[in-house]
C-alpha cells in the first residue's frame, strides 16, 4: 500500500556527512516528503552526490538507485542486468533459470522498458559491447523494473545526447512516486523537478520550488562553486 503523497520521507536537519575523514556535506538540513520530484543542482565537487546517497541508505530497502557509474555486469547481457533489480524478489531456483534462459513473464515486463528508452533491440546484447549512453540507460530501466514508488539517481542523462536525455527523465518522473536526482544538466533540472536543492562547497545554497529558481541564482550558485 503506498503511503499519501504528503508523508514524510527524508528528514536531515544540521547533519554533517564526513567521507575518509574530510567534510563532505555541513549542517544540511532537508526534508522531503513522498509524491515530490527534487533535483539537485551544483558545480562538481559540491556534495551532490554524497547528500544523495545519504538520502538512499535510509530507504535502500524501499527504493531504486541509477549509479552515475551505472553499476553493471558488462558480461552480461541487457535483460540479465536489468533483471537483477528484482534478484531479492524471487527464489534461487527461479533467479537460475532466467539466467539460463530468460522466462516469459520477465521478457515481457522488460521490453517495454527497454522500447520507451529505444533500445528494445539490444535485450540480449552484452552491456560490455554498448556506448556509455546505452548502458546508461540499461541502469535506468534497472532501476524502473525494480518497481519501488522511490527512485534516487546520480547524473542519470550525463552519457546521453539531449532527445535521449529528455526521453530518460520522463520515464523516471513519470513510472515513480518520489524522485530525487542529481543533476549537471540545469535545464533538464529546471524542466522536471518541482524542487531545486542548489548546493555548493558541501552546504545547500537554496531549497525552492522550481518556479522561483532564477537564473540569477543559478549563475551564483555555479560561481561560488569549486571547479570540476
Amino acid at each position: 500500500m503506498k503511503s499519501s503523497p504528503n508523508t514524510e520521507l527524508f528528514n536531515l536537519a544540521a547533519e554533517n556527512v564526513a567521507y575518509e575523514n574530510n567534510v563532505v556535506l555541513k549542517n544540511i538540513t532537508l526534508q522531503i516528503n513522498r509524491g515530490e520530484k527534487v533535483a539537485l543542482v551544483g558545480p562538481s565537487g559540491a556534495g551532490k552526490t554524497t547528500l544523495l546517497r545519504r538520502l538512499y541508505n535510509s530507504v535502500a530497502d524501499q527504493s531504486a538507485y541509477v549509479d552515475q557509474h551505472y553499476a553493471l555486469v558488462h558480461q552480461l547481457s541487457a535483460f540479465h542486468n536489468i533483471y537483477t533489480g528484482r534478484l531479492d524478489q524471487y527464489s534461487t531456483f527461479h533467479n537460475l533459470l532466467n539466467l539460463l534462459k530468460p522466462q516469459k513473464k520477465e521478457l515481457q515486463e522488460i521490453t517495454p522498458i527497454l522500447g520507451e528508452l529505444g533500445m528494445e533491440e539490444k535485450i540480449f546484447e552484452k552491456v560490455g559491447a554498448m556506448s556509455g549512453g546505452q548502458q546508461q540507460r540499461v541502469a535506468v530501466a534497472r532501476a524502473i523494473y525494480r518497481g519501488e514508488d522511490i527512485l534516487l539517481a546520480d547524473e542519470p542523462i550525463s552519457s546521453v545526447d539531449p532527445l535521449q536525455a529528455d526521453t530518460v527523465m520522463d520515464i523516471i518522473i513519470q513510472n515513480t512516486e518520489t524522485v530525487v536526482v542529481s543533476l549537471h544538466a540545469v535545464e533538464f533540472a529546471l524542466k522536471f523537478a518541482q524542487r531545486i536543492v542548489g548546493l555548493s562547497d558541501g552546504e545547500i545554497e537554496f531549497d525552492l520550488p522550481t518556479k522561483k529558481v532564477t537564473q540569477t541564482m543559478l549563475t551564483e550558485l555555479y560561481r561560488n562553486g569549486k571547479p570540476a
